[in-house]
């Protein structure tokens, strides 16, 4: 028996090149009724975008493109104005001083999709950056140890600390800090 590839099936019976197309489009694009389906599930998803919690700039511009271009083939899409308010709107709420200040020092109607991007971006690098410097200071806050008593001891042999109260470990605390710095 011959096995005949199931596109060549659905079009077999066809005799036109025309009847063709048109059975071919509608098994994969779907009739009239699929296609708005399709529409008012990718509108609905362009409303209800939102970026997540821990996710980059680059990957939410992705996943936004991604949406778009969806909406442009079914003949729904916004324009360049829509893009950039939902882009903005759609930020985290660490994000708002950076709208804030978009807003206000930009002219929205003329800012291109791209330009809010790449200023995005830069404040992200400047958060992440803010973010390892941060930990980096509170790791050197938390040392305690041996190793602050041993500085007092070599610093006053005089005076050592009564060892166990916690108001005495504040204080090394302290002492190692200042020193440090």
């Amino acid at each position: 028996m011959l096995r005949y590839p199931t596109k060549y099936l659905k079009i077999s019976d066809k005799s036109t090149a025309k009847a063709m197309f048109k059975s071919l489009y509608s098994s994969y694009e779907g009739n009239k009724k699929v296609q708005e389906a399709k529409a008012a599930m990718l509108v609905q998803q362009y409303e209800m975008f939102r970026m997540k919690e821990n996710e980059s700039i680059e990957a939410m511009y992705l996943r936004f493109q991604t949406l778009v271009f969806g909406l442009q083939i079914l003949k729904k899409s916004y324009v360049a104005i829509d893009h950039v308010k939902k882009i903005l709107r759609s930020l985290p709420a660490k994000w708002r001083p950076k709208v804030t200040t978009i807003v206000e020092a930009r002219d929205l109607n003329t800012l291109s999709l791209e330009d809010l991007i790449s200023s995005l971006k830069c404040h992200e690098m400047g958060i992440n950056e803010e973010g390892s410097v941060k930990k980096s200071k509170s790791i050197t806050l938390k040392s305690k140890g041996k190793s602050a008593k041993a500085l007092n001891a070599d610093e006053s042999e005089d005076e050592s600390p009564a060892e166990g109260s916690e108001g005495d470990l504040e204080v090394e605390e302290m002492v190692m800090l200042s020193k440090r710095l």
